[in-house]
């Protein structure tokens, strides 16, 4: 009852966001750090929809997720309770130290803080084995499948060739090679990587082990979301959260189940890296 509670309240929540942007914005929403553009929030949502419907859809490997209601250690609801705690902090501390302006260094220091630093020592110190093997054995199950193309590469395919593609960055045609590759890599090492390990591989495995998958993912969604607000607002805190909600919140669903269905690791790299990758590179084109 308390998964089925939480995956309602979560879904609630975005869909009351999305509401409150149809009222207030006409359902536009800011989607880059880099400027104050907006998008119609259905071009964010339309490519996810039919990526979690492909990968419903797409065989997974057997056994790729815990079944809901798997018996969860004294040592899996801790870890799931201080990942939790962690993420809300940061959520949070982004938003109160930034206020609107720069987010940086705040926001890396914050992120190696409390999304890495903490969830490392957690696990030292509370350690659960079953916890800590079950993603790498369901991982190595599934290094032979290629279930995931089909619905990673429909997902990139609408989100920067189709009709409801992001628009471009010049950002990248004014940098040197050098410039832009070290900038590349750290994007992709303290944004992809850190994050999907941290809500994905981390927290949101743990959940599902306490309160089954669909839950796990949507309560993971919400402080991957939030903490966007830190970074993306526009100084209006409700629709800055709304629209995180309505964003990375619902991208959240669809790396979640990518995860939750196929325990593998490039599939939620590969989207998550193309965002931050894709609309610099293909303004160089």
């Amino acid at each position: 009852m308390a998964g089925w509670g939480v995956l309602i309240i979560g879904l609630a929540v975005i869909a009351g966001s999305a509401l409150w942007l149809l009222l207030s914005t006409g359902g536009e929403i800011r989607y880059t750090a880099d400027h104050t553009g907006t998008r119609p929030m259905w071009h964010i949502w339309i490519p996810a929809v039919v990526g979690l419907a492909l990968a419903r859809l797409t065989p997974p490997p057997p056994r790729t997720a815990p079944e809901s209601g798997a018996p969860a250690t004294r040592g899996v609801c801790l870890q799931a309770g201080v990942l939790l705690a962690s993420a809300v902090v940061f959520a949070v501390a982004l938003r109160l130290v930034t206020g609107g302006h720069d987010p940086e260094p705040a926001h890396t220091i914050l992120k190696l803080v409390l999304l890495l630093a903490v969830p490392l020592l957690l696990f030292r110190v509370s350690r659960d084995d079953a916890a800590d093997r079950e993603p790498a054995r369901e991982r190595a199950a599934g290094q032979r499948r290629y279930g995931p193309v089909v619905p990673v590469a429909a997902w990139l395919f609408l989100s920067f060739i189709g009709p409801f593609a992001r628009p471009s960055s010049d950002w990248a045609a004014d940098a040197g090679p050098v410039t832009l590759l070290i900038t590349m890599v750290l994007v992709f090492a303290l944004n992809a990587l850190l994050e999907e390990v941290f809500y994905r591989r981390w927290l949101q495995t743990r959940w599902e082990r306490v309160i089954g998958r669909w839950p796990a993912i949507a309560l993971a969604s919400l402080p991957f979301a939030a903490w966007h607000v830190g970074i993306h607002g526009t100084g209006h805190l409700v629709t800055d959260l709304a629209s995180a909600l309505v964003h990375q919140g619902v991208l959240g669903l669809f790396l979640g189940y990518l995860w939750s269905r196929y325990r593998l690791m490039w599939p939620i790299l590969a989207v998550h890296g193309a965002i931050n990758a894709a609309p610099a590179l293909l303004g160089m084109l």
